[in-house]
């Protein structure tokens, strides 16, 4: 339809734009008479008729979707999901991109977030996660929405509504096999399909019992700081709706780049922030050893026993079931409907006693809002000699690097990999050293005998 005369696009208005950049989120940047227009289902460099998704009065951008490619970029492809396009499934951002362009992307919004948020320049290369075939057939746990009529299926994008589908393409052949979509579930919330890396896939009902606990077996292998190789084989048990990498080589991928970064050594004190069941925290207790002190820090009840579980062999780790802010005495962000605003004295924040004064090696795997400046600030100040941070959202990783470096930590190092191809997510390991620190291995490591 043809654009009105009014100022500023409209829901439903469609326009012929020139797409320029890659931006945050999934989507690409074009400009129409000095409005920005956030477009789905695009590559920079195409011109697209884009119609208006989603608008407001007054807003300086709006959302579109690109329904039709007047000038097609060279690394377009044939999406191979029926339900990966306008209007459809919003799971999938990149199926339309040749998988070696997709990685180039992701490493540009990477590169753009940390210049614009840290002032730093970055090399960075997106690299493959070994476990899909082509970008396709990966992930382990697909949670599946139900509509009214008992149907399930995948959720439009940005919307509660659900799409009917016949099978998720990036889904494993296990979660595949389970073909949860066909089969009807009346009363049901949700269904999660999962295929863990032992025993058989299974599907989760919501509302339903407690989940079923499930095992994951990890085997990786990384270079010591003795030069020789340090292996772990090992399994974790997991709520089948608690947190695990998604990607079937994702765990493995991580805990090894993770593990060459952060070289714990004998004797050494390691703090694992945001540990989860235990996947870094095993491997760091191995690597410091019997001399050495492991606290492992999450807040989830169910993965916090779960923690306790699988790291019940080594006696040198300490799980606290503590939200990491809270641990750290951090004030937590405020909210609509506080304390003050209830008429009641705020809680203070006060730091647990079980959390060190110092450490040698600290990991970090926050959620996708990042750690914050007062986490990464009190990580700072126990003056580790390395920082290893898992992050799953690169302008969270750019905004907490910036409050690092503020507090005396320099980024040098950063890997990305792509654990979610065909979306626009991508993981990235950072390690992070004093700037002050001419030699990061100067100083001798803390034996634990000694008192925090």
């Amino acid at each position: 339809m043809p654009v009105p005369h009014h100022v500023g696009l409209a829901v439903g208005d469609e326009v012929a734009v020139e797409v320029t950049a890659v931006a945050h989120g999934g989507h690409c940047v074009a400009r129409h008479e000095g409005q920005v227009l956030f477009v789905r289902h695009t590559i920079p460099g195409e011109r697209v008729l884009a119609r208006v998704t989603e608008s407001g009065a007054g807003e300086r951008f709006v959302r579109a979707d690109a329904v039709e490619v007047l000038s097609a970029s060279p690394d377009r492809v044939d999406p191979p999901c029926p339900w990966a396009r306008p209007g459809l499934c919003g799971g999938c951002d990149l199926q339309h991109v040749a998988l070696h362009r997709q990685r180039r992307l992701k490493a540009d919004v990477v590169r753009e977030q940390m210049a614009r948020l840290a002032r730093l320049e970055v090399d960075v290369e997106v690299e493959p996660v070994p476990g899909d075939s082509a970008g396709l057939g990966w992930r382990t746990r697909v949670e599946h929405a139900v509509d009214g009529q008992g149907r399930a299926g995948l959720r439009r994008h940005r919307s509660h509504e659900v799409v009917p589908i016949d099978w998720c393409r990036i889904a494993s052949p296990e979660v595949t096999s389970l073909d949860v979509p066909s089969r009807p579930w009346p009363g049901v919330e949700l269904v999660d399909a999962v295929a863990p890396s032992v025993g058989e896939p299974l599907t989760v009902v919501v509302p339903g019992g407690p989940p079923p606990v499930v095992r994951e077996r990890v085997v990786a292998a990384w270079p010591g700081p003795d030069g020789e190789e340090h292996r772990l084989d090992r399994h974790y048990e997991l709520s089948a709706r608690g947190f695990w990498q998604v990607h079937r080589g994702a765990a493995q991928t991580f805990l090894t780049a993770v593990m060459a970064a952060a070289a714990p050594r004998p004797g050494e004190r390691a703090l694992d922030l945001y540990a989860g069941v235990g996947l870094f925290s095993a491997a760091l207790a191995g690597a410091v050893g019997g001399s050495g002190q492991v606290l492992a820090v999450e807040s989830d009840v169910e993965a916090s026993a779960h923690a306790r579980a699988n790291l019940a062999a080594h006696g040198n780790v300490v799980v606290v079931p503590s939200r990491v802010d809270d641990a750290f005495g951090v004030a937590r962000p405020s909210r609509r409907g506080s304390a003050r605003q209830r008429g009641s004295r705020p809680r203070k924040p006060r730091r647990s006693v079980l959390l060190p004064a110092s450490a040698d090696v600290v990991v970090l795997d926050p959620p996708r809002t990042g750690a914050g400046r007062g986490v990464s600030t009190e990580v700072a100040a126990l003056r580790p000699r390395v920082i290893v941070y898992v992050a799953c959202d690169p302008a969270a990783l750019a905004r907490d690097t910036a409050y690092l470096g503020e507090a005396g930590y320099r980024l040098e190092g950063l890997r990305a990999f792509d654990a979610f191809p065909m979306t626009h997510h991508v993981e990235c390991v950072a390690r992070f050293v004093p700037r002050a620190a001419e030699d990061p291995h100067a100083r001798e490591p803390r034996r634990s005998d000694g008192a925090a």
